[in-house]
């Protein structure tokens, strides 16, 4: 009698399994990860299930060894020498890190906790009120989806989350494309962002030696985008990611955290979390601007 050996199992295993059906069955409910969690899964599909050699690796050491970078901006408009100290801990930490988190960043912290509250409220709402947003057509002006890039043969696994995805700038949506729920906080939330993203280009410009509008001219050939990523209860989170390892393409990505967190930093090979901090803004160096001073 022959026996198959462990390996011969998994490659069956393997080649019964259709990825491409699964992904669709699952795109087709337009109910997102938040209706898996809503119809009581014990288990993650497996179209969820991320190889182990991707999954991020925590170490607690980097905790004490490594403290994120958090930039007081008060003052960079009435204080010349200020100035000069912001702009100095900008790029050290933007050349260090690629990664700093600012407060005192002129935003206030109602708006902040209404645009966390706003998509949340919109996430959490009927699954029948949401599918009217649901689509992969990229040229919609406002789009609802489970990862964006869900078919994307370079991506190993699905992710755990649900997205709201709109481009903001320079042709924004018109109010009613928006969704109810988060409709007028999204386009307040946008406007004071923008805003916070000319002074942060400005700082990095004076921190390159350049001109201080330098890269803010760049944003007459870009767009800006407002993207939020709702990340319900996992019954297996060992498992799987909520986003896995990736760098942003853009200029500059402005993020929001709830009081939750979860962003975690790779820094000197090691994981390092970005601690929440209420009232605080991510700031993440994107490829495009790296790629942009490198001959500067």
């Amino acid at each position: 009698m022959a026996v198959s050996s462990t390996n011969d199992f998994q490659a069956k295993v393997e080649k019964s399994y259709d990825k491409m059906s699964e992904l669709k069955a699952f795109d087709d409910t337009k109910a997102g990860v938040k209706g898996l969690v809503d119809s009581g899964i014990a288990e993650v599909p497996r179209i969820f299930v991320l190889p182990p050699k991707h999954r991020a690796e925590f170490s607690e050491a980097s905790e004490t060894r490594f403290t994120f970078p958090v930039i007081d901006l008060e003052g960079i408009d009435k204080d010349p020498i200020k100035r000069k100290e912001i702009v100095d801990k900008v790029r050290d930490a933007s050349e260090t890190w690629g990664f700093f988190q600012v407060v005192n960043h002129g935003i206030p912290t109602s708006v902040l906790d209404k645009t966390l509250q706003g998509t949340r409220q919109f996430f959490e709402q009927d699954t029948e009120v949401k599918k009217q947003y649901y689509t992969r057509d990229t040229t919609k002006r406002v789009i609802y989806a489970s990862n964006l890039d869900l078919y994307s043969p370079r991506v190993p696994a699905a992710s755990w989350r649900d997205s709201i995805f709109c481009f903001v700038a320079p042709n924004p949506p018109s109010p009613e494309e928006f969704p109810t729920a988060c409709r007028e906080i999204i386009m307040d939330y946008s406007k004071d962002v923008m805003k916070l993203g000319f002074s942060l280009l400005e700082l990095l410009s004076e921190g390159l030696g350049l001109n201080r509008s330098y890269l803010k001219d760049y944003m007459d050939c870009c767009h800006v985008s407002y993207s939020c990523n709702y990340y319900p209860p996992c019954p297996q989170p060992e498992l799987t990611m909520g986003t896995i390892q990736h760098s942003d393409v853009d200029l500059v990505t402005v993020l929001l955290q709830d009081h939750i967190g979860g962003l975690q930093v790779l820094h000197q090979n090691q994981w390092v979390n970005a601690p929440p901090i209420p009232g605080a803004l991510v700031v993440n160096i994107g490829d495009f601007l790296q790629a942009s001073t490198l001959s500067l």
